[in-house]
């Protein structure tokens, strides 16, 4: 795999071997790259529940597969799941970016720019109740409803216990809930 430099000629990418002038990956790159491209959908679904925007998702999905695939070799020479880890990282990820944006200052003028065209699921009552939820909660239902992993899985991916998910589930859905009643509520 070639990658540009800024100065228009090719450079081979992290992981590759130039063989007569042409880059060629190692064997755990192609790996790498195969998992990518199996994955980044599902990644790209799964960031987009966490963050509720799409460039968003996409800046969490390569921050982490950045981290991955710095340390591939080492993951599967550890026979951990890369799927799992990657979304631990995510989740983290976003997690650590809601802290840091809890502590920004907010600024009364804004810069000029253009406005991004408005999500389609944003309008959505549902979308905006899970988008209120805490990021753990948020990452709990997306992992279990959205791509339906079990209890077990959930809690690998996210570092956390089988029942540390139990409760996150449960405490999510009476929020979800409450939330939905009383936007039914005011739709009567």
């Amino acid at each position: 795999m070639l990658i540009e430099s800024p100065d228009g000629e090719a450079a081979p990418a992290v992981g590759a071997t130039v063989v007569a002038g042409r880059a060629e990956p190692d064997e755990a790159t192609m790996d790498f790259e195969g998992f990518v491209r199996a994955s980044l959908p599902g990644l790209l679904r799964y960031g987009h529940a966490l963050t509720g925007s799409p460039h968003d998702a996409a800046d969490l999905v390569q921050t982490a597969l950045e981290k991955v695939g710095a340390r591939w070799s080492k993951i599967m020479r550890q026979d951990a799941d890369p799927l799992a880890y990657v979304r631990r990282s995510m989740a983290n990820a976003h997690v650590s970016r809601w802290r840091r944006r809890r502590r920004e200052v907010l600024v009364e003028d804004f810069p000029d720019r253009g406005v991004d065209p408005p999500d389609r699921l944003d309008g959505e009552p549902l979308w905006q109740a899970l988008a209120q939820l805490p990021p753990r909660q948020r990452a709990v239902l997306v992992l279990r409803y959205y791509e339906d992993l079990s209890e077990a899985e959930i809690a690998a991916a996210l570092g956390i216990t089988a029942g540390t998910v139990k409760s996150q589930a449960s405490k999510a859905l009476t929020k979800l809930r409450a939330s939905m009643s009383s936007v039914e509520g005011r739709d009567r």
